[in-house]
This record gives structure tokens, sequence and C-alpha cells, in this order.
């Protein structure tokens, strides 16, 4: 499963390093196990978490790669420690220090009381150290030193607590007083070698979302080799069993009433936020991908990189999260559909992030001035009534709640939102964990300490997103920026496509849960006015500076007071349908996503009249 190499020259690094830093990556995280002999100085054993032979009750988090450099492993228990994970390596005989790449995700907690504890397991046999209880940042905690004295290593994460543990790496090293290295020397180790071509594609579609999704499948039923490729191992993004939203938004209106039947192939037809994991049918989005033979599709591969040439995108470099494998996707077109407008901003694209003013944009909608405030994240959740009254554990590092500020709730819906004031990007998995620490201390109040705590006596934390949905991030920024003056006003574009039907809904912190809880919001309120159906023009649609990369979603070329109506899912797997029509003009008339505008208006609009559902 590993890719097993020796590092022991240090132009090695050296020439690894530079080739990171070419490609623009500050910490990639790229699986694979590496090691020296263990005679060797500086020998060294590293094996990924998240390769593991048997991922057991743990899951795959891949969610801030980005930022900490990997995939990792999560003890998603909701207080219920999971099941071993468990994996059997090959290391030399010998003695080795142990250290295990991991975090304290509750920082204000500590040894014994932090939650993601968890033990590391060498044949069946428990290292003296906790996991998971040092330090708020990603680092190497050390386990201390062992003795190996055969070569083959089954090695086990046993989880203490079925509170989110997270297990990045486990090494071993045969210079005891040597620690694991760190940063882009870490990094720059964890490349695999030189990627291996996907095979040529008329399109590659980086993100699997329905905007994704309907891209891929528009454009392969107008004739492109297309490669999909997304980061999970189902379709769906905020839409899929891991995130649980419902669709939203009208589809099939004027002045193109066809364009939308991809999106009721894919709809499960039903409505409701929070529910069990059946009601998104991830499924059927799978087996309607997967019966277009134009359509070459990677699960769980999460794009990292791009070459550029010139002005353009030439290929996106790609990693998946299990094999630790390299894939380069090499073609003429590139289509954004990440959410956060991540091969954009690779590639250089102009981008917008948080509200730009009312002094600018004219929008009366528009804080007075600029700042960095984006709409949050939402970690849903719900519980199940049980015939037997349940327990659930104490969370003193939880936020802490009284019966003025408690949550009297069974289940949480879109509006447990976090992180309207931090960076969705940067400090994404600190907005995550912040969701979870207000989900289980509300829920251990309620059952525990309560005056009504016999209400939910029969009731059992059942489900807890741990992949949040994210509503704003990067919007790439196109030869049209939708404005609020544009929908409201219905200003009329030539180049109308898309038509949304979503109120400008924007999210605020909730002002009830600030009293209680200032700074550290988790539930928020939106402001919803109201508009009549306007459509989106095409040039929202594509980068005004990289000239082969289009974008549909909510990364599209957008205000943020605009991005309210246009971001839900209905609306952005039209948006698909309309790039996918655009790319195949392009190449069949060799010209650009500008070019289509330019020069070929009157054929896409041809091809939205027509549209590309099966009938």
């Amino acid at each position: 499963m590993w890719d097993v190499r020796t590092f022991n020259q240090p132009s090695n690094i050296n020439h690894q390093q530079s080739l990171l830093r070419a490609l623009s990556v500050s910490v990639v995280k790229l699986l694979f196990l590496f090691c020296c002999a263990a005679s060797a100085a500086g020998g060294q054993i590293l094996i990924e978490a998240e390769g593991f032979d048997h991922a057991g009750g743990w899951v795959v988090d891949q969610q801030f790669m980005d930022q900490m450099g990997s995939p990792m492993l999560l003890a998603h228990g909701m207080g219920v420690p999971v099941e071993d994970a468990v994996t059997t390596v090959t290391i030399p005989a010998g003695q080795y220090r142990v250290w295990v790449r991991t975090r304290n995700w509750v920082p204000t907690s500590n040894g014994i009381d932090a939650p993601g504890r968890f033990q590391l397991f060498l044949d069946g046999a428990p290292l003296q150290a906790a996991f998971g209880t040092q330090g708020a940042d990603w680092h190497w905690q050390d386990g201390g030193s062992v003795e190996i004295k055969r070569d083959k290593v089954q090695l086990a994460l046993h989880d203490l607590t079925g509170f989110d543990g997270r297990c990045d790496a486990v090494a071993f090293m045969s210079d005891l007083s040597a620690k694991p290295p760190e940063g882009d020397v870490l990094a720059a180790r964890r490349r695999s070698e030189k990627p291996q071509d996907a095979g040529q594609f008329d399109l590659v579609v980086v993100g699997g979302g329905m905007a994704g999704t309907c891209t891929a499948i528009s454009a392969a039923r107008l004739g492109l080799k297309v490669a999909l490729v997304h980061d999970r191992p189902v379709l769906g993004g905020n839409n899929s069993s891991e995130v649980r939203v419902h669709l939203n938004g009208q589809i099939n209106l004027p002045p193109y009433p066809r364009v939308g039947d991809v999106v009721r192939e894919l709809d499960s037809g039903n409505q409701g936020n929070a529910q069990a994991a059946a009601f998104y049918n991830d499924q059927k989005k799978l087996r309607v991908v997967r019966d277009e033979p134009n359509i070459d599709l990677f699960l769980n591969t999460h794009a990292y990189a791009v070459e550029k040439q010139g002005d353009s995108i030439g290929a996106v470099i790609a990693k998946n999260i299990r094999t630790s494998k390299d894939s380069r996707f090499v073609a003429p077109l590139f289509v954004d559909c990440t959410g956060d407008g991540t091969v954009g901003f690779l590639a250089g694209a102009d981008y917008r992030m948080g509200r730009e003013s009312w002094q600018e944009t004219g929008e009366t909608l528009a804080p007075q001035e600029p700042d960095k405030m984006t709409m949050g994240a939402s970690t849903q959740w719900y519980t199940v009534e049980t015939l037997k009254p349940t327990a659930f554990p104490e969370c003193p590092w939880a936020l802490p709640f009284t019966e003025a500020s408690c949550e009297r709730a069974t289940r949480g819906d879109w509006n447990w939102e976090t992180g309207l004031n931090k960076d969705q990007i940067a400090d994404f998995e600190s907005i995550r964990d912040h969701a979870l620490r207000a989900v289980y201390g509300n829920w251990a109040f309620l059952k525990n300490h309560s005056k009504d705590k016999e209400r939910y006596a029969h009731r059992q934390l059942s489900w807890v997103a741990y992949v949040a949905g994210k509503r704003e991030s990067r919007r790439l920024l196109g030869d049209v920026i939708l404005s609020q003056q544009d929908v409201q006003e219905q200003k009329a574009y030539p180049d109308a496509m898309v038509t949304t039907t979503w109120s400008i809904d924007l999210h605020y912190p909730d002002p009830k849960n600030t009293e209680h809880f200032p700074g550290q919001e988790f539930k928020t309120i939106c402001k919803t006015p109201a508009i009549k159906p306007y459509a989106i023009p095409y040039r929202c649609l594509y980068s005004r500076n990289i000239e082969n990369l289009f974008m549909a979603g909510r990364d599209i070329s957008v205000t943020h007071v605009a991005l309210g109506t246009v971001r839900v899912m209905r609306t952005g797997g039209m948006m698909g349908e309309v790039v996918g029509m655009a790319a195949s003009i392009c190449k069949n008339r060799s010209t650009t996503p500008r070019g289509v505008f330019v020069e070929h208006l009157a054929e896409l609009k041809e091809l939205a009249a027509r549209g590309v559902g099966k009938r």
C-alpha cells in the first residue's frame, strides 16, 4: 500500500524542497512510508495513519490537509470510543524512539482532561503515553523508546474517549535523540515521485459537489472526455450523506427551461437537513456519473498544485488521500468547483474573500467598511429516541452551558453555524472543532444537568457531522461581478443563462447566542430579502485572468451580497450544466471560455435551449 523510499543524501531533500516551492505548495501531505536502514544515522520510519490497512471506527478526514499537511484519522465516536485502526508494517529489529503526530484539539484541556486521547499499541501492548494530550498545534508527541524484536509489527490506534482524537502519522527513530522532521522538510519528504499521468482529457473538473457533478455530466454528454476529481468518497458535497443539506432553488425556468434537467436526474427529491444518510441518496449520484462513458471519476483525490503555461493552466496535480499516489491531470480546459476556489487560487486567479463596502459596490446590504467576514460553516447533528435511558459523558472541555444559555434541542439544523469572523480556509479546523465543542457541551448539559433532563433521558446522540458544510470562502472574479443591484433591479445581460430564485440569504451571528457566547458564537440568523427570478450572466462563470479556467458553484464571480442568492445547490448545478455546454464549444471551435461569449454566444444559447438531460 505504501511507497517506501530511502533518504540518505541532503541533496535529495533540497531537491524535493525546490520542487515543492516550484509548485507553490507550502505544506502538502502526500501519503507514503519512508524508511532508512535502522543502523544509519538519522534512520527513520514514518507510517501515515490514513494508510492503515484497516481504519476500524476511525474516519479519514482530509478537510485541513492544505493547512496541516496531511489527511488524518479521526476517532469520531460522539462520546463512544471507536474500534481500533490496525495495520502491519515492516520495521528492522532494533531500538527506536516512537513519535506520534497529533494535537490536543481543545488547548484549554490537558492530560487526562483532553477529549481526543488515544493510545498506540505495538503487537497488542500499549505504549505508556496517552496521545492527543499536549499542544494546541500539530506536532510530534514523544511515545518513549521501544525494542523491535521481529520485522513484522502490528500497530493499533486505540481510542480512549470517542471525542475526535486525531492521528496524522507514527514515526520510529533509530537515533533515540532525534525527532521526526516538521514543516517544509516533512512536506518535501512526503512528496511522492513523479506524478503518474491520469490520462488525456478534454476537460478536468475539480470538485464533485452538485456543481461539479453537473458540469462533468453536461460536458460528457456533449462529447468531451472528462476527468471528475473529488476529494471525498461520495459525490454531492453539501448534499451528500457526509454533510446532509437538502437541495434548494428552482430549476427548469426561463430563459432556458431545459437547464436543470441534469440537476433533476441527481436529485433525491427529499427535502430536509440533518436526516438519515439514505435520505441524500449518494448512490444515485454515483450511478448517474458512472453511466457516462466519457467520465473518468477520481474519488478520494485532492488537488493541491497546478502547472501553468503562461496565463493558462497546463495541469492539475492531485493526491489520492488513501493510497498516496500523485496523479497529473492534463487538459486544455479546467473547471474549479471546489467551493474554496482552490484551483483558481493555485493558478493565480483574481479573487475576493470577505465583504465589500457599500462605497465600493453601492449595495445597500453591504457594510460601510470592507471586512473579512463570511457566512459560516454548518455542523449539523441529530438524536434518536431509545427504549431505555441512555447516558452521555461529561464534557468539561466543551463550551460551558447553563439553563439560560443552553439550546433545548434534539437536532441541529443549518443555523448551527461557526466561523463567520474567522478565515474559512486557514482556520477551518478550529472552526469545525468549535462547532463540535458546542454540540457536545450542549448535549452533555441537557442530559446531565438541565432542570428538565428527564425530557432527554430516552434520547441518544446519533449523528454529528465531522465534515462541515461551508457557505462562503474565495470568490473567483470573472468578466462580470454580479451585484445586489443586478439581481434586484433585474439588469439585463446579453449572456443571461442560469436563473437564480433563492432570496438574498445572508447569515449573521445570532444576537441571543452572542449574549451568552460573545466572540464564540455557534448559531446564526439569516436575513432574506426576496427576489424575482433572475438569470445570472455566463461571464460570471469563467476567470478574468486565467484563460482556460471555468468555475461553477459558490466560488463564481459575485459580490458577498450577491452570493446570498446564487449559492444554493440546484442553482450551482445549473451553472455546471451551462459550463459543460460552453466547454464543448471551446473544444469544437478551438476557443477559450471568454471566446465563447465574444464569438459563439448564439451557439451557447442554442445548447441551453436544448439542454443535456436524458428525456
